[in-house]
């Protein structure tokens, strides 16, 4: 039908060679523990909730040369995904499920305990959240007094400026929240967390902004794909 648009069938693999290929790997996965299975066989997994029947494996290693890793699979776009040959939207729904649990799980663990007694799960979950953006994203830790998490808050999409995210802002949402301290935290797409001359001059404007009405600025974190960097660590703060 002309002007119509229809979503391309999801295309199914070829016969796997061995039978029982499946099992083995099931087994493998339930009886060996973490490091059971490389990257590519976790992806197969993840396919077979997809695909009922075929070999897997050919899609799931053109994923992983295609991206680079599994967890930059695992956080690249559904459009993206959708350009690999062999990979339909059901595949695609499968491996952002699990990048979705995957989020949940290690927010769950920055929000069970206070956030400056457990830094390597807020990390971890910072890591797996904005690590493989392609754009800059801007975000406000909001911590009560016993330094749990109160909010987390989306401030801006984009550079880190004053035009993207405003000091008075800032505060006044943690005194509107009953908020006593905040943590700063945003990615550079370019994967090297180093700080910009931006990021520490409008970490300086809002820790000045905070310290007139006793809001505390605990850190500010940057999130790259090499790693991350502490404003605080560095001693900019």
């Amino acid at each position: 039908m002309a002007g119509v648009w229809l979503p391309q069938a999801e295309e199914k693999p070829p016969k796997h060679g061995g039978s029982g290929h499946r099992a083995r790997l099931r087994k493998r996965l339930l009886e060996g523990g973490a490091e059971a299975l490389a990257d590519y066989e976790v992806l197969e997994y993840l396919l077979f909730a997809a695909v009922r029947q075929g070999d897997t494996k050919p899609v799931a290693k053109e994923l992983i040369e295609r991206f680079g890793s599994l967890s930059a699979v695992l956080n690249a776009e559904p459009g993206a995904l959708l350009q690999v040959k062999g990979v339909g939207e059901t595949s695609v729904a499968a491996l952002k499920s699990v990048a979705l649990a995957a989020r949940r799980m290690a927010r769950n663990e920055v929000e069970r305990k206070p956030v400056l007694g457990s830094w390597q799960a807020l990390l971890d979950y910072l890591t797996i959240d904005m690590a493989h953006l392609t754009h800059e994203r801007v975000r406000v830790l909001y911590l009560n007094a016993h330094n749990r998490l109160i909010m987390d808050f989306l401030a801006a999409e984009g550079t880190i400026d004053e035009a993207a995210i405003h000091p008075r802002e800032v505060v006044k949402r943690a005194l509107d929240l009953g908020a006593t301290a905040l943590i700063l935290v945003h990615n550079h797409p370019s994967g090297d967390p180093e700080p910009s001359r931006a990021d520490i001059q409008i970490t300086n404007r809002i820790t000045e902004a905070g310290r007139l009405l006793g809001i505390v600025v605990h850190d500010h974190v940057i999130i790259g794909r090499d790693g991350h960097a502490s404003l605080k660590t560095k001693g900019l703060i």
